[in-house]
């Protein structure tokens, strides 16, 4: 079975249709997210005073502050495996798709512009503008003909299941 990048996108529904990335280019920006996790871990454990033996957490820290939690719902029928993810905040042009046959990889990453004001900040949180999720579907899809939607921060992905080969049966004819 090859692996081929989804083609079919339908455009999103808030303007510019969320880019399809081949599985060849997926290595590239998941290698940047690891970079950029692991710097931040490190000026976790710098900012310890580099005590060892907490690595995981400076880890699990650095990574909750850089990506936002990607919350999906994956629901599977006879003829489609539809993934709803949740990406609030985030528009068309900031996300990316990969999709292979059993494998589906959402990125997203947007710019935030905040215009400081002369007030007394009394509290404030603060929100990561990346997202990355890569999830095992429960069924080989065929990734050219998905269609993706997104609508009030709800991306909705549908994507055929391929076709199982019909069974011909064998005849005999030896005599």
């Amino acid at each position: 079975m090859s692996h081929k990048s989804a083609t079919a996108v339908q455009p999103a529904k808030e303007g510019a249709a969320v880019r399809v990335l081949p599985p060849s280019d997926l290595f590239e920006r998941v290698q940047e997210t690891y970079n950029a996790i692991a710097r931040r871990a490190f000026e976790v454990f710098e900012g310890r005073g580099r005590a060892d033996g907490h690595d995981l957490e400076d880890w699990l820290r650095a990574e909750s502050e850089l990506l936002h939690p990607l919350h999906l719902d994956v629901a599977e029928t006879d003829q489609t495996v539809t993934v709803k993810a949740e990406v609030p905040g985030f528009s068309a042009k900031d996300l990316e798709v990969s999709l292979e046959p059993q494998r589906l990889t959402i990125i997203g990453r947007r710019d935030t512009k905040q215009e400081l004001k002369a007030k007394k900040t009394i509290y404030s949180e603060h929100c990561s503008n990346q997202l990355f999720r890569s999830i095992d579907l429960p069924a080989d899809v065929d990734s050219s003909k998905v269609t993706v939607t997104l609508k009030d921060g709800i991306m909705e992905l549908v994507m055929p299941r391929f076709e199982k080969a019909k069974e011909t049966p064998v005849e005999d004819t030896r005599s």
